[in-house]
């Protein structure tokens, strides 16, 4: 399991976090982004879903369903992006909703998002570090980490976090890329290294790593799922948008009309689904309980 990190180094990543999704912002508007959903996160297919835009809004009913959210539920989106499962809950579960993320320029647009929806009363958004919160224990009936744990050097300090800020019987449920071993192979282990590096990621665990450290922090009932099958799909669909944006993006680099950010997400956008095929990782939903 990975270890702890500084305080320095932590607020460095998060800087760098922060870096890569401004510069990449143009990218997912424009590739991703479909309708209302404001998703940063993959489409969930299945019975009745099959077209992106529905597959994006269907990742939030799925985990939804899982961490049972109900009515009046106090929520933290962790790693909330523009809001866009933040909206989801409240409109749709009537949750109260707080939503974090380090990024400064996805809070402000989340926070017009929500005043022009008419939501400021359901919804907030803030600057923060989701493995090191400025709120009291005990403030949320679940925490939502929808994709953006990848994001936290120490997993484990996340996972302490989300233990401490539940109240009894709250609920985790975290969507994730899930490694299924750390012994790959020198050439897996560049790609993968290309991947992260490309999506500002430190570095993601197994599925043991994962389930060990929320047990550690108190979890109980903890679950881990292979959502392989419902996701694929939308992995294989940003490949072959990555496929063909390649070429283009080669020659405006190399004009420096792209920055090394801009670059590095395409090329993690194809490195993603190829590691994906050779078994090199899985996508997993994380659920439990205090």
């Amino acid at each position: 399991m990975k270890g702890e990190f500084s305080e320095a180094s932590e607020l460095r990543w998060l800087q760098s976090v922060n870096e890569y999704y401004v510069q990449t912002d143009f990218d997912y508007r424009r590739v991703w982004h479909s309708g209302d959903s404001l998703a940063y996160h993959f489409g969930y297919y299945g019975d009745g879903v099959n077209e992106h835009g529905h597959a994006l809004t269907n990742a939030n009913e799925v985990l939804a369903e899982i961490a049972r959210v109900k009515p009046g539920d106090r929520v933290l989106d962790a790693g909330c992006g523009v809001g866009g499962s933040s909206f989801w809950l409240a409109a749709r579960r009537s949750a109260q909703v707080v939503g974090i993320t380090p990024v400064t320029q996805h809070v402000h647009a989340a926070r017009k998002r929500a005043h022009d929806l008419s939501l400021s009363d359901r919804v907030s958004f803030y600057v923060a570090d989701y493995a090191n919160t400025p709120f009291p224990k005990a403030s949320f009936d679940v925490i939502w980490a929808l994709e953006s744990l990848c994001h936290a050097e120490s997993k484990s300090a996340f996972y302490r976090e989300a233990a401490r800020l539940l109240r009894p019987g709250g609920r985790i449920v975290i969507a994730e890329y899930i490694r299924t071993s750390r012994d790959l192979g020198t050439r897996t282990d560049v790609q993968i290294r290309e991947w992260l590096d490309g999506w500002c990621i430190p570095d993601i665990d197994t599925a043991d790593e994962h389930v060990a450290a929320a047990t550690s922090a108190g979890f109980g009932g903890v679950q881990l799922a292979d959502y392989t099958g419902t996701t694929n799909r939308s992995l294989r669909r940003l490949y072959k948008l990555a496929c063909i944006a390649r070429p283009i993006d080669q020659i405006l680099y190399g004009l420096g009309l792209r920055s090394k950010a801009q670059h590095g997400n395409v090329i993690a956008s194809l490195r993603q689904y190829q590691l994906l095929q050779r078994g090199a990782w899985f996508y997993g939903i994380l659920s439990g309980s205090l």
